[in-house]
């Protein structure tokens, strides 16, 4: 597979924030998003059994599958490989990559954060959406959200400008006081200065 990095810190941000985590952080993805923090070009290529003895370095039992997009290279035989190990799975996906039933029988927790794409997750646990401003398709997203019975996360997109993320934030706090399926996310980790 092809790994970005492999990471032990706090999970920072959605439903979830607050736990110790191994992220493991695929390279490559379907999508172009201009806000995305991940280097793509950045990649080793490890086998299933590499990428457990690096998750097994850490004391955490819950492992961050995320990316770039993780579904494009996610398979039955690595994450049966990890819940055989005891872990406890979490994959953060865009949701335009459908996962095979097996695969989602044994992931504990999905998390979908959509970027417009048309989403072709058969479950879903948290629903998080990058928030750049009120538009219509926040309605579908949580009518979405409320199909699959799944928390529904509105998180202020981290534009680079501190002034800009500051107004997005308080648009985002007014939008979720207004509309309260909504929770709001904050990428904690940032405030934190970790990983």
């Amino acid at each position: 597979m092809r790994i970005n990095e492999i990471f032990y810190s706090l999970q920072g941000e959605g439903y979830r924030c607050g736990i110790p985590s191994v992220f493991v952080r695929f390279s490559g993805c379907n999508l172009a998003c201009d806000f995305c923090d991940t280097d793509h070009l950045n990649a080793i290529e490890m086998s299933d059994r590499d990428i457990l003895a690096e998750i097994d370095r850490f004391a955490a039992g819950n492992v961050v599958l995320t990316g770039g997009e993780p579904s494009l290279q996610l398979t039955e035989g690595f994450v049966r490989m990890l819940k055989d190990a005891g872990k406890f799975i979490q994959i953060e996906t865009n949701g335009s990559v459908n996962l095979p039933g097996q695969v989602v029988s044994l992931i504990d927790w999905i998390t979908c954060s959509p970027k417009s794409a048309q989403i072709r997750l058969s479950r879903i646990d948290e629903l998080k959406v990058v928030f750049k401003g009120a538009h219509p398709d926040l309605d579908d997203y949580l009518a979405l959200a409320s199909k699959h019975g799944a928390v529904a996360m509105l998180q202020p997109c981290d534009v680079g400008n501190a002034e800009d993320n500051r107004n997005l934030t308080a648009q985002a706090i007014d939008y979720v006081k207004e509309n309260p399926g909504w929770r709001l996310s904050l990428q904690t980790h940032k405030m934190l200065s970790i990983r």
